[in-house]
């Protein structure tokens, strides 16, 4: 509260708070402040407890914090009444401005004692702080130059320069107090923050300001205690408005944050409800949001549709659809399609305007492309249209195009090329497919490539190899046929590198025999000649041609003994010179060396296995020994070698258990091999048999199988059991049989299957390895039973649920012998046979007739069982056309009614089936349903047409009747306008009306009709075909009344008849006394006009919109709001 006279007004102050008066330049002002138990000396804030929470009637003003120390008086005692010490005040939480209890005297009615006695306390600590300090002070009322001005601050708290020069007047006495406050900042802080939270959180709901289909403009006003209090310059104020669409209690999502008080948000939904809450920020310090506020968006029109689909397309049709898009709050009332009727020039015209999703176009040319593009449209307006499709009626297939062509060969390549087909549109597209045959394969012609082009590089092919070229033409209506077959070859390539070259013979000293292979690829042509190159040393470079021939050995002389060599070969044919061969390293041969020792035992001997050992040569003769070879045999069998390198152990494997074998052992040097060792003989431990050889199978019948096997070597140990395996798949064998015998009957085979069988012979020694598989086929039989049998669905028009059964079945297995037919048994009559097919169609049939069905299938071997019954019943006959009759003419349309008689003999599914000729020739269905009347309209007037109608029901649809021929009637002319009255004087006017055309040759004249006073019938006055008519019977002040109406002559052979249209509007028409004027010769003539009851209905209607419109926005604002 402010007071500028000098005088407190009382106020009321609630229990736990005084007041204290503040004097700011001649303002004095009252805080009502929180009662503590202690005040802080010196200038420390008064308040250091947390403010209650606000009170109802009662502000929190935080804002009205000063920026500088401000004159803080004692307690109220009287008017005027007021002492000079102040305290500096830092934060004030609550003003209360009731005033319920106010003394007549200007005193404060409620004082207890605690709040006087902290309030005398505080006056006295403030008196022995500031007493030495008044002197220096300047009094506010005796410095009136230095006073702020009020109008510079808010509730008249100084801001910006005033409250500068305020803190520097007081700076000595607010030092002496920093140190003390020092302890209470954090929580004078604390209570600030407290403070600007409930400031932030007293902000009002926004406001609408602009509510359109996608956007709304809102605005909202600073927290209602920044306004009151005032707000500091240097706080900046953030605000974040939030939006939900899922209800006042949904989840809100942030749309703006910033500093403007009002926003406008866009990408909305049309016709949706949201709400709008808003928060307010300062100093990284946030409040509460405010009340929700709801507000729905305006409805507009849809959204753009997706493009039409086609669903059926002919040479002459196409058949379109689409779906419905987002109606955006108001329901679709048309659609809209549009074409460029084939022109391709972007210029569209409506093809299609009505509520419908489907639009069949006809009349088309065959393979034409068309565009199309949809639009929706509401009552808010119309949509953009949709993406634009093109789709194209059916045409026909290419014809033959030509054999490609050879533009280039190559080693792995053949560019060809081939004409576009002849007879073909040249804008027409064509895709082509390039055909290739290998018959290394037997796979046939294989597709290479597929596109639009007249050229392809056919690659990765084989070189020197012919291959057959064919090409095939097709577009969208099907493919030609394939052109006649063209042979190219490919190129050879460079021959491969020939084999290592070798020695042929012995290496003498000076002199040796090299001779070489073939390479093993030729390049796909013959070698013509061999180049043999020679290089002297082990990492010599330089090489030299020493032949060059067809032959594949070639002798060396000139060498030098005891000399390294490295000799290469390459190769030449039609594709180039290969390149050279691994080189051969060969020295010239020293002496041999002498005989080894006989190879002695390593450990105890194996089944299968001896590990021998063995010792240098006695002589080398000169050269290191570089390898051993050792030989083998058993009994009179030539000796083998079983081993050959550097080591001197060896353990040979895949010897016989139980057999002895003899060994004798050689050295070789660079010379070569020098003679045998003396033979030792050595003998293996028994072992498992051998393995045995494939079983062999002989078949009793289609499954039953005989399976026969041998007795293999035993190696030292008797063969005590045989164990036989058995399968269809070579990996998923299992062991059907295990004994001591030598065969085994196998029952239960499938026929005609392919089936896997091994045998194992295990002795104490162990198991022995299994044999070879032997695979086997059983024999063929007759087929297997036929499954699946069931009634199958046929779309044929020719077809006859009545007198027909359409059967399908699945191929039973042949069993190895092609099935040849099928025999159909359908009851009482000889079954039927036919072909290789999976389905079949039996006629002749009674309608309404039970059958039971089997059937078996035929081969070569005869015929399989049959399958299992099944019960088909065929459908009754489909029902006679009924009698078309038409029960009512007009000129455009037609009503007509049939099923008198036939109706109560009928099933309720029967349907039927309208037609009408459209004197071109051609049948039109106008209506398929279940009612017997239908009204046929936009005929034309007077005009026959012809009618067919038929039955259908579940049995199908029935014949077509005759043809009805119905006429239209003739049209009557149209309601005129209501004629124009003209005043001619007291007692004639002049009446004209408008004019109608002669229809289809037939004179309209007119009728014109009147009724005076207090008639109660209308008379005619005229009838002819003029357009005007001057009448002269008015009578002065009484209402006249005319309308008038067409009336069309007709002739025809019955003779002449007139047609009378509606009459028009009624006119009234009042004439009245002419008045003249004193000293003037002017008269004047009043015409009273008045509304017709057309229009009379229309003004009563439009009031009783608006008044409808006035109520419910009463209602919708005071009542739901």
């Amino acid at each position: 509260m402010m007071s500028h006279n000098g005088s407190v007004p009382p106020i009321f102050v609630p229990p736990g708070y005084a007041p204290q008066v503040i004097e700011d330049n001649g303002v004095q002002r009252v805080v009502v402040l929180p009662q503590t138990s202690e005040f802080p000396p010196g200038n420390q804030a008064v308040l250091q407890q947390p403010p209650p929470p606000p009170l109802p009637g009662f502000i929190p003003l935080p804002t009205m914090i000063p920026s500088s120390p401000h004159r803080l008086y004692s307690p109220i005692t009287g008017s005027g009444d007021t002492t000079t010490q102040y305290i500096p005040q830092y934060l004030i939480t609550q003003l209360y401005g009731d005033s319920d209890a106010v003394s007549t005297h200007g005193r404060s009615t409620f004082r207890d004692e605690r709040s006087s006695k902290t309030h005398e306390r505080l006056q006295k600590k403030l008196k022995d702080r500031h007493g030495t300090q008044n002197d220096k002070l300047e009094s506010p009322s005796s410095s009136p130059q230095k006073c702020l001005s009020l109008t510079k601050g808010y509730n008249g708290f100084a801001t910006g320069e005033e409250s500068t020069d305020i803190s520097t007047r007081h700076a000595r006495s607010n030092l002496l107090g920093e140190r003390k406050g020092c302890s209470v900042q954090v929580e004078e802080k604390d209570e600030e923050t407290k403070a600007l939270e409930v400031l932030l959180s007293n902000i009002s709901k926004p406001t609408m300001e602009d509510i359109q289909a996608r956007t709304a403009a809102l605005t909202w006003s600073p927290p209602c205690g920044m306004i009151r209090g005032g707000k500091d310059k240097t706080e900046v104020y953030v605000y974040e408005l939030l939006i939900s669409n899922c209800g006042k209690d949904g989840k809100y999502t942030s749309v703006y944050i910033g500093e403007k008080t009002h926003f406008t948000i866009n990408d909305l939904r049309p016709a949706t409800d949201y709400h709008a809450r808003v928060l307010a920020k300062c100093n990284c310090i946030k409040g509460s949001p405010s009340e929700a506020e709801s507000f729905t968006t305006m409805s507009c029109e849809p959204d753009t549709p997706d493009s039409p689909r086609i669903i059926h397309r002919t040479k002459n049709s196409l058949t379109l659809q689409w779906t419905a898009p987002c109606v955006n709050g108001s329901k679709i009332n048309n659609y809209l399609l549009e074409w460029d009727k084939g022109n391709g020039n972007g210029e569209f015209e409506q093809c299609y305007y009505g509520q419908q999703k489907q639009y069949r176009i006809t009349k088309l040319a065959p393979a034409m492309g068309f565009t199309f593009r949809l639009a929706a449209k509401n009552d808010m307006g119309t949509s953009g249209f949709s993406e634009e499709v093109l789709y194209h009626t059916a045409g026909t297939a290419p014809a033959t195009p030509s054999s490609p062509v050879l533009l280039e060969a190559g080693v792995t390549w053949l560019s060809l090329q081939w004409a576009r087909p002849s007879g073909m549109p040249a804008d027409e597209e064509l895709t082509y497919i390039l055909e290739m045959e290998d018959e290394n394969l037997g796979q046939g012609f294989e597709p290479k490539y597929r596109g639009d082009e007249l050229a392809y590089t056919v690659k990765n092919l084989k070189r020197s190899k012919k291959y057959k070229f064919r090409v095939i033409a097709y577009n969208s209506e099907g493919k030609s046929n394939p052109s006649d077959v063209a042979i190219f070859t490919t190129w050879p390539d460079k021959p491969g590198a020939p084999l290592k070259p070798t020695i042929k013979g012995k290496i003498h000293a000076r002199s040796m025999e090299i001779c070489w292979e073939p390479p093993t690829d030729n390049g796909g042509a013959a070698i013509t000649k061999y180049i043999l190159e020679i290089s002297e040393g082990l990492n010599g470079n330089q090489w030299d041609m020493i032949y060059s021939g067809a032959a594949t050995e070639h002798s060396c002389g000139h060498l030098n003994p005891g000399c390294f060599y490295r000799l290469r070969v390459s190769c030449v044919g039609e594709g180039g010179q290969s390149v050279a061969s691994d080189s051969l390293l060969v020295q010239t041969p020293p002496m041999l060396p002498g005989p080894c020792q006989p190879p002695r035992l390593q450990g105890r001997p194996r089944s299968r296995e001896i590990a021998l050992r063995w010792g240098l040569p006695l002589a080398d003769n000169g050269s290191s020994i570089i390898s051993y070879s050792l030989e083998m045999s058993t009994g009179t069998d030539e000796p083998r070698e079983v081993y050959c390198g550097p080591d001197e152990e060896c353990t040979v494997n895949n010897l016989l258990p139980g057999t002895t074998y003899s060994f004798q052992l050689r050295a070789a040097n660079a010379a070569g091999f020098g003679p045998y060792s003396e033979k030792c003989q050595h003998t293996t431990a028994p072992g498992p048999p051998d393995q045995c050889r494939p079983p062999e199978v002989t078949y009793r019948s289609a499954t039953c199988a005989v399976i026969f096997w041998e007795v293999p070597a035993s190696n030292g140990v008797d063969i005590t059991e045989y164990r036989l395996q058995w399968g269809t798949a070579e990996g998923g064998m299992h062991i059907c049989y295990c004994g001591p015998g030598l065969s085994y009957e196998i029952k239960g085979l499938l026929p005609a299957t392919l089936y896997y069988a091994k045998v194992q012979a295990v002795n104490a020694a162990g198991a022995g390895p299994f044999s070879e598989v032997a695979v086997c086929l059983t024999p063929r039989s007759v087929p297997a039973m036929v499954t699946c049998l069931r009634e199958d669905k046929v779309e044929n028009p020719l077809y006859s649920p009545s007198t027909c059964l359409a059967i399908s079945w699945e191929k039973p297995c042949d069993h190895g012998s092609e099935i040849t037919g099928y025999t159909i048994d359908y009851g009482e009559k000889q079954p039927i046979t036919v072909g290789k097919v999976a389905s079949c169609i039996v006629g002749n049939l009674l309608p309404d007739t039970t059958y039971r069905i089997r059937i078996q299938a035929l081969n070569s071997l005869g015929a399989g069982p049959f399958s299992n019954t099944v019960k088909l019943k065929t459908k009754p006959l489909p029902p006679d056309p009924p009698r078309l009759e038409c029960s009512a003419y007009g000129s455009q349309t037609l009503r007509l009614k049939w099923g008198e008689g036939i109706v109560r003999a009928l099933s309720d599914s029967t349907q039927y089936h309208l037609l009408m000729d459209d004197k071109t020739g051609r049948i039109t269905s106008i209506y398929r349903g279940s009612c017997h009347t239908y009204k046929v309209t936009r005929l034309s007037e007077s005009t026959s047409y012809t009618f067919y109608i038929q039955a259908c029901n579940e049995a199908g649809e029935g014949p077509l009747s005759q043809g009805y021929v119905f006429s239209t009637t003739k049209s009557v002319p149209a309601a005129l306008k209501p004629p124009k009255i003209e005043r001619v004087n007291d007692h004639t006017c002049e009446i004209t009306w408008e004019m109608l055309q002669p229809m289809k040759g037939d004179p309209v004249v007119y009728s014109l009709q009147a009724m005076m006073g207090k008639d109660s019938e209308f008379r005619q006055i005229y009838k002819g075909p003029d357009w005007s008519f001057r009448y002269s019977g008015l009578q002065m002040n009484c209402e006249s009344r005319f309308r008038v109406c067409a009336i069309r002559q007709c002739r025809d052979s019955a003779g002449n008849r007139d047609l009378i249209g509606p009459y028009s509007a009624t006119v009234l028409f009042i004439p009245q006394k002419t008045e003249t004027t004193i000293g003037k010769d002017t008269q004047l003539e009043t015409t009273q006009w008045t509304l017709s009851d057309e229009q009379c209905a229309t003004v009563i209607l439009l009031l009783f919109a608006v008044f409808s419109v006035v109520v419910t926005f009463i209602i919708q604002y005071f009542v739901i709001k």
